[in-house]
């Protein structure tokens, strides 16, 4: 995670738990109609101007449903590489909103800004207002070449069934993300690339 937290003394309860800027990746949850959270990366884009801060769903995802059917969800910021990679390529369930490696979350509600296609997907685009957050844990950021690479291996990942993105190409990315995490990642991040290969369909 990177991002600063907001000074003491910042009414949290109305902000965001962490300063925003470009897109920051975070784990969201939303609550399906069996009660219990989905878990799902999400890609937060910071305010431009007065406006909220943004994520687009892409598809009909358990996402795009929970919000456009419950309106609200738990965005959450998470070191954990194989949460990450879980949630960004698994269907995951579970009891509670608040995943245990979150370091901190924001309650936010919902509301659909935009919406068009990009070849036979549909997109949505959301803005997010804050209406609860907390910070769970307060650390010092550090970077990680091996963490960046399970970030990006699962954009590549995901991408692999989409005729508008080349398979080779993916797949030659997601042996470089391999071999960065081989070389500069910890044995978690190695855990997280494991569980990458374990989710996909595919060979590199």
């Amino acid at each position: 995670m990177t991002g600063e937290l907001p000074p003491d003394g910042t009414d949290v309860q109305t902000a965001w738990p962490v300063a925003l800027a470009g897109v920051t990746e975070t784990v969201v949850t939303t609550l399906g109609p069996n009660e219990r959270w989905n878990i799902a990366a999400l890609g937060v884009h910071a305010p431009d101007g007065d406006g909220p801060a943004t994520a687009t769903t892409w598809g009909r995802t358990r996402t795009w449903r929970n919000f456009r059917e419950r309106g609200d969800g738990y965005v959450q910021f998470t070191r954990d590489p194989v949460d990450f990679a879980e949630a960004a390529l698994s269907v995951r369930e579970e009891d509670d909103p608040v995943i245990d490696s979150a370091d901190a979350w924001v309650e936010v509600d919902v509301e659909r800004r935009d919406s068009g296609a990009e070849g036979n997907t549909q997109w949505v685009e959301w803005g997010l207002h804050p209406v609860d957050s907390a910070v769970e844990r307060r650390v010092v950021p550090t970077t990680n070449r091996g963490h960046a690479a399970v970030v990006e291996a699962t954009v590549a990942a995901s991408r692999l069934d989409v005729p508008s993105y080349d398979r080779e190409t993916l797949l030659e990315r997601l042996a470089y993300f391999e071999s960065v995490v081989d070389t500069a990642g910890s044995e978690r991040e190695q855990a997280a690339f494991q569980r990458v290969r374990e989710l996909v369909d595919a060979e590199w």
